[in-house]
């Protein structure tokens, strides 16, 4: 919500000013000495302005009426003040309510110049009345020239106030604008980095799941009419391949840690990732886990499975390896983990790298760790993971 600019806020003290002057003066011409008519005459300009300036002048001055409005508005001023001082000397203390209006109502030259006009009509008022003998034109005069002075450099100083206000108000109103701008691409990202962690997460767990259940059931194809205990074997680890695929569901949709993990140690699910692999595909796989690991953040227990289920998904469907190892420890303040196959190996430099290797790297950068992969091809390839513990 918008918050009233502070020259909007303080306007009530201008207000008080307008009454004091407009009280003061009406008084003083009440009790002058001159001509009844001429006092009513002055008295009823006053009052007009007044009137004006409560009807109408404080909508225009507070910026709601535009156009042709603040012109209008200043050619009242200046006829009524006018009309009341040169009807009743006395009533130039009303100039302490309009000068500082006029000022609020236009540019600096054009007040400057209708307040010095203003101001003139002093002395002109006092010769009008008393003739150029008038004793009072010893005073006026010098009076007339410091007030003329004063009411330039007061009028500047308010409407460098009333620019300043509005110039404010107006950076106001950009920086509110560019923080709604702001939120909004922060809502966009935030979606999209969700959408992206999600996509990781699907690879991760329900593609790779159903990748195995696919394959196994390939297998059971062929061996449907030859050995139904392989088939058996198979069907045992769709099944459970499937299940531990809702079961990541499930943990996905609740936002919980992965179910592997929620059920058991990082260890233990490391060593289920490998012992899987080596069912599965009839490879032999050195698991090497180093139990006394330090706590881990979960976060960092996430990546850590991750990254070991990914290494492992593509040395099943891509390196055509004999023999894989995987060796996960601590020591010096970080976890490492090491996933190496003696396969096909791939060129780490190529452009058609796949999701699953970029999802990982930038995994590992979130938690502040690095990824390592050490392949050519035809020799086999190794990755390394290292993050603080």
């Amino acid at each position: 919500m918008t918050q009233p600019d502070a020259w909007k806020q303080s306007y009530w003290s201008w207000e008080v000013l307008y009454a004091v002057a407009y009280a003061a003066t009406a008084l003083l011409v009440a009790f002058d000495d001159g001509p009844h008519a001429l006092k009513v005459v002055s008295e009823a300009a006053m009052a007009a302005l007044a009137l004006g300036y409560l009807a109408f002048g404080r909508r225009v001055v507070q910026g709601e009426a535009g156009g042709a409005a603040p012109i209008a508005a200043s050619a009242a001023v200046f006829l009524f003040t006018g009309t009341a001082i040169l009807a009743d000397t006395t009533a130039s203390f009303i100039l302490f309510f309009a000068s500082p209006l006029l000022f609020m109502l236009l540019e600096l030259r054009p007040a400057v110049a209708t307040t010095s006009v203003l101001v003139l009509l002093e002395p002109a008022s006092a010769v009008l009345h008393n003739g150029w003998s008038s004793q009072l034109l010893t005073i006026l005069l010098p009076m007339t020239a410091i007030l003329i002075v004063f009411s330039v450099l007061a009028g500047k100083f308010t409407t460098d106030v009333l620019q300043q206000s509005k110039a404010r108000a107006a950076l106001i109103q950009e920086l509110e604008s560019s923080q709604a701008e702001v939120a909004r691409l922060s809502r966009e990202a935030g979606t999209a980095a969700e959408r992206e962690r999600l996509a990781r997460e699907i690879h991760d767990t329900l593609a790779q799941g159903f990748t195995s259940i696919i394959a196994l059931t390939q297998a059971m194809e062929s061996e449907l009419d030859t050995d139904l205990s392989i088939v058996r074997k198979h069907l045992a680890l769709a099944g459970r391949t499937a299940r531990e695929n809702l079961a990541e569901a499930r943990a996905m949709v609740a936002a919980l840690a992965p179910s592997d993990l929620a059920s058991g140690s990082l260890p233990d699910a490391v060593r289920r990732q490998a012992d899987r692999l080596a069912e599965e595909a009839g490879l032999p796989v050195q698991c090497e886990v180093d139990d006394a690991l330090p706590p881990l953040r979960t976060a960092v227990e996430v990546v850590l499975l991750r990254a070991t289920q990914e290494a492992l998904s593509n040395v099943r469907k891509h390196a055509a390896a004999t023999d894989v190892r995987v060796r996960l420890s601590a020591a010096d303040g970080a976890v490492r983990l090491l996933v190496a196959d003696n396969g096909c190996g791939f060129a780490p430099d190529a452009t058609g790298a796949g999701f699953g290797l970029r999802g990982m790297r930038s995994r590992v950068e979130q938690v502040g760790g690095t990824l390592a992969v050490r392949a050519r091809p035809g020799g086999g390839t190794e990755l390394e993971l290292e993050m603080p513990a």
